[in-house]
């Protein structure tokens, strides 16, 4: 594999985990994590299984037509995020049924979701952080919905955690994947491959699940809460 990440100035590590704390602070207060889960342990959510957040009675449901046009250029970019997703997940579980053996096949695979990740997915991430998280975070608090404090928190706070998290894993992932080709005891490269194996299963699905909250739940927040005034910024215009 040939791919260099050229995006990893964020630390790289294993996934950070939620204190208990902070679990019940985002389950209490975030109106996203509310919304997805209102009777789970939050101190049990992981990427890999997310406590109801697919349950359609708990999303506002996007209106596409109606949506402004920044919005729709995101939902745009999350359908090729999606099947680029579905790729990658297929080649790390037909990797792991070959008892990890590299093919050109899952080679090629692994290496165009890495370049398509440094290369979309992190540009993604910061067409929305630019302005359009900063100027929804305020309209979230002015609308009441965020947490308590003298920073209070609101979604924006988890969206941000994910494209963090977004990095983080990927880069181990990849790591792990180029360390493991380079080890010659079995059990070790084994070891190795079943890590960066489930690290990549868990970018997967985070990865659909923070574009499910921002298509089912953020972005028809962001229609109703956000004015003209505040597309024409985020968009450039003004």
């Amino acid at each position: 594999m040939k791919y260099i990440n050229k995006e990893t100035g964020k630390r790289i590590g294993s996934k950070d985990e939620l204190s208990k704390e902070h679990s019940k602070k985002l389950k209490d207060e975030d109106p996203i994590l509310r919304n997805a889960s209102k009777t789970e342990n939050l101190e049990e959510f992981s990427a890999m299984d997310p406590p109801g957040a697919y349950d359609e009675e708990r999303i506002l449901g996007s209106d596409y037509d109606h949506m402004n046009g920044f919005l729709q250029s995101l939902m745009d970019e999350h359908k090729e995020v999606i099947e680029k997703v579905k790729n990658f997940d297929e080649a790390l579980v037909k990797f792991r049924e070959s008892g990890f053996a590299f093919t050109h096949e899952i080679d090629l695979a692994f290496n165009s979701f890495f370049v398509y990740f440094d290369e979309h997915i992190i540009p993604h991430n910061r067409k929305e952080e630019r302005h359009y998280f900063r100027i929804l975070h305020e309209r979230l608090i002015e609308s009441g919905e965020h947490g308590k404090g003298d920073e209070p928190s609101t979604a924006i706070d988890l969206m941000e955690d994910d494209h963090t998290k977004f990095v983080q894993l990927a880069s181990l992932s990849f790591n792990l994947l180029g360390l493991g080709t380079r080890l010659k005891d079995l059990d070790s490269r084994v070891m190795t491959f079943d890590l960066a194996f489930n690290t990549g299963r868990e970018l997967t699905e985070l990865l659909r699940l923070h574009i499910f909250r921002e298509d089912e739940t953020l972005f028809p927040l962001s229609q109703q809460l956000l004015t003209d005034e505040d597309f024409q910024i985020i968009n450039g215009t003004k």
